[in-house]
């Protein structure tokens, strides 16, 4: 890299988070980024605090920048649960911001690991990274809940704009219980589907996609057809001329099919599904903070992320004082995909070599050996593990 610190055409959308990886992310700027680059972001802060004090505006504030920047980058962050709206004597139980800008940007969420040859796989038959692709619309993170009392009958209720009713019985509760709805649209089934099918052929990757359609038939089977219907209509052929495959099954069926296989395939899931799916998949290939995420929506903005949480059980020692061994990887990512598509969208290729010099030298201080405690247990022998500081000190040198 040359002494000075590269431009940058136009800002990202840049969203700070919460508890140890919003001691990271700072870190990270100070010590990989801004030496080298003249980092230009609009700045949202997305920690709970300011959250609650903003009536979660700020959220809103920050999926609409990244439609309007078309690239934005974002530190984990906290969804409060009950116990987190006491100890941050919160207003309300805020949404998760995550599920907030997804439903904005209407998007897909790429998963995919970081390899690394020198890290243990709990699965070693994944020679190739299994890439999971998680609608970001709608189901479980934008759904209707009721504490049911008692007795009483519940009913699935529309009522269309013509006025004309479709109702359908639920259960009648005999006694108290818990009630739920979600839902989704043709239109963001739709695009989830074709930015699967787009990305597998980017990748030269089969496709997978799996549901539970034959438990629920009109929900997930509106997936299902979707995706048949688009395959046949638009996609058998470019997949066959690729060399690719597009393949469905139900997901049980697909987890142990996954197992036995070598990796190296798209998985399309559900919002719910992805999910989960996307912690198995990460943590199977050695450490959920080696998980590279990015939604992407059907207009062509981007906003990347790590996958992982706020890693509270370190920032509670950091705040004791005690210096922590958190794997910075997945943030790191998350900062290094949003610079390379701003230089892609702008037409600066300095920033995307700074982008692939900042990876290039992420993964060879692991291959050396300098590595927080996570990864030093995937290795062997095991080296001795240091702190996050000491980690991004040695990255920082191999970029200098």
């Amino acid at each position: 890299m040359s002494n000075a610190r590269i431009k940058m055409a136009n800002p990202v959308a840049e969203m700070d988070g919460d508890e140890m990886t919003r001691i990271i992310w700072a870190e990270i700027k100070a010590r990989l980024l801004e030496p080298f680059v003249e980092l230009d972001t609009e700045y949202y802060d997305l920690g709970l605090p300011n959250r609650d004090a903003t009536d979660d505006a700020v959220t809103h504030q920050a999926a609409e920048a990244v439609k309007r920047l078309r690239v934005g980058v974002k530190c984990a962050t906290i969804t409060p649960n009950f116990q987190r709206v006491e100890e941050y004597k919160l207003k309300k139980m805020w949404r998760s911001p995550n599920g907030t800008i997804r439903n904005a940007l209407d998007g897909t969420v790429f998963r995919k690991p970081v390899i690394c040859k020198r890290l243990k796989r709990y699965i070693p038959g994944w020679t190739e990274p299994v890439t999971v692709a998680r609608h970001g619309y709608g189901d479980l993170y934008r759904d209707a809940e009721i504490r049911v009392d008692g007795p009483g009958s519940a009913d699935l209720v529309f009522k269309g704009a013509d006025g004309a009713e479709k109702r359908e019985r639920i259960y009648d509760f005999e006694g108290p219980g818990v009630l739920q709805g979600c839902y989704n649209k043709d239109s963001s089934i739709r695009n989830f589907a074709r930015s699967c099918f787009e990305f597998a052929l980017s990748e030269k990757r089969d496709l997978w996609f799996s549901t539970k359609d034959t438990i629920m038939k009109q929900y997930d089977g509106l997936f299902k057809e979707t995706f048949a219907r688009m395959y046949e209509e638009e996609y058998r052929e470019r997949f066959e001329k690729a060399g690719i495959t597009y393949f469905y099954t139900l997901i049980d069926d697909a987890v142990a099919r996954l197992v036995r296989s070598n990796g190296g395939m798209v998985w399309a899931l559900k919002n719910y599904d992805g999910d989960v799916m996307s912690d198995m998949v990460s943590a199977a290939f050695g450490s959920l903070a080696m998980m590279t995420s990015v939604l992407v929506s059907a207009d062509g903005c981007y906003e990347y992320e790590a996958a992982h949480g706020t890693v509270t059980r370190h920032y509670y020692r950091h705040l004791k004082g005690e210096k922590t061994s958190t794997n910075p990887v997945a943030t790191i990512f998350a900062w290094s995909g949003a610079l390379r598509k701003r230089g892609e969208i702008d037409g600066t290729p300095d920033l995307c070599r700074f982008a692939d010099s900042l990876e290039k030298a992420t993964l060879g201080t692991i291959e050396a050996g300098t590595v927080t405690g996570d990864l030093a247990a995937l290795m062997d022998p095991r080296p001795e593990a240091v702190d996050t500081n000491a980690f991004l000190d040695a990255v920082a040198s191999r970029i200098a």
